[in-house]
């Protein structure tokens, strides 16, 4: 019979905690962490009316104005009243959905890329949190003729 070592099953319990929140959550959306009913209402609340295009690489500054924190995974952009885009982050970003930490975009260009990346700042001690990455942004439209 094989001795096991103390020391590695030790690591091995203490690094599965770990390894388990890398993992995405299940919903219906691949990569998406599960959403609260309050994200999922902000989230449908944002699209409702539009429909999702051709996802996009890198997203223009001057495209949008104002940025949208669902959850912990998901950002959405607004250019206008027909258009959003959505950014699915490769990984969750542990305190995005607070909204109440200052979000640091390492930028290279006039654009925001997917694999560029983040990192947040608590608001009151300046103390730098997770850095994040962007994934792909998905722009939300409205249909042609549907101004309601």
């Amino acid at each position: 019979m094989a001795k096991l070592n103390p020391m590695a099953v030790a690591l091995a319990i203490a690094a599965a905690p770990l390894a388990a929140s890398c993992a995405p959550a299940g919903t219906g959306e691949p990569g998406a962490a599960a959403l609260t009913p309050k994200q999922a209402e902000r989230l449908e609340k944002q699209l409702a009316g539009k429909v999702p295009g051709t996802p996009i690489s890198c997203l223009p500054n001057y495209r949008t104005n104002d940025t949208i924190r669902v959850s912990d995974s998901i950002l959405l952009y607004r250019a206008s009243g027909n258009l959003v885009y959505r950014n699915d982050l490769k990984g969750s970003c542990p305190g995005l959905a607070r909204d109440s930490d200052i979000m640091v975009v390492r930028q290279f260009g006039s654009s925001t890329c997917s694999g560029d990346f983040f990192h947040l700042v608590d608001r009151t001690s300046g103390i730098r949190g997770p850095t994040c990455v962007f994934g792909e942004f998905v722009p939300y439209r409205k249909p042609a003729g549907n101004e309601g």
